[in-house]
């Protein structure tokens, strides 16, 4: 079985794009010998009625805020659609071409292939921003957190909000995929890689390893120091949690 060099580098963004065309292929997690299902449906095609309530209270809060908006890691544009829907100015940008085209095809107005640690804006272009699937991990440590958080500070207004998330490793252990602990207290790494076999095509889509920082709240807290933003607020669930920063606060 080979694997597509052309493609390697978007199966997540692939297995959307075939997904909304009514093909399913099969996405996969992979750290080491150990996998798990991609869940491509229950991640990015849910219904917006099986959404969670604590989802739509926290897009409410971002709408609530102003526009425009823009979701960083908008993958099939689910969350920017809503926010359209309501009337709001809506941008949204991802690493993956393959996901903005699922974007594109499923509605979503203005989104973008983007790197969001070099984000293509204007400083204090946007009043909100969501970066929510828990890409701030990509940071890779508290300073390269840190650093992105002041990405995310220029391209947004003096009185932004910005609304985040990440997993709290200290409700995780190594049953958790891609689990690597670290001897320091509240914070964790974790690393996998995408796989997807698409239907009717012999070949494997191989993304590149991808390393996260899990991190508290606390240690959340920590890579604000010296940006523009105040962390004011936590919404938690087991292992996992949305933080809320806002500016001036």
């Amino acid at each position: 079985m080979g694997i597509d060099p052309q493609r390697a580098s978007d199966p997540l963004g692939q297995a959307m794009y075939d997904y909304h065309r009514g093909v399913y292929g099969t996405l996969r997690y992979r750290d080491g010998t150990r996998t798990r299902d991609g869940n491509v449906e229950g991640f990015y095609f849910q219904p917006r009625s099986a959404w969670a309530d604590q989802t739509v209270e926290r897009l409410e809060r971002l709408a609530a805020r102003g526009d425009p908006m823009l979701d960083v890691g908008c993958g099939s544009g689910q969350h920017v659609r809503w926010f359209q829907d309501r009337g709001c100015v809506t941008t949204g940008i991802d690493v993956d071409r393959w996901a903005v085209a699922t974007a594109r095809a499923r509605g979503a107005d203005d989104v973008l292939v983007g790197d969001m640690f070099d984000l293509p804006f204007e400083n204090g272009q946007f009043r909100s921003l969501q970066c929510v699937g828990t890409q701030l991990g990509l940071g890779g440590s508290i300073e390269g957190i840190s650093a992105l958080l002041e990405e995310f500070a220029r391209v947004t207004d003096d009185r932004a909000l910005a609304v985040v998330d990440n997993y709290d490793p200290r409700g995780l252990d190594e049953s958790f995929l891609g689990y690597r602990s670290d001897p320091r207290d509240g914070v964790a790494h974790r690393c996998f890689h995408f796989e997807y076999h698409p239907v009717g095509d012999d070949s494997q889509l191989v993304g590149p390893t991808l390393h996260f920082l899990l991190c508290s709240p606390d240690r959340l807290r920590e890579a604000t120091i010296g940006t523009p933003w105040t962390l004011v607020e936590t919404l938690e669930r087991e292992a996992h949690y949305v933080a809320c920063l806002e500016k001036g606060a």
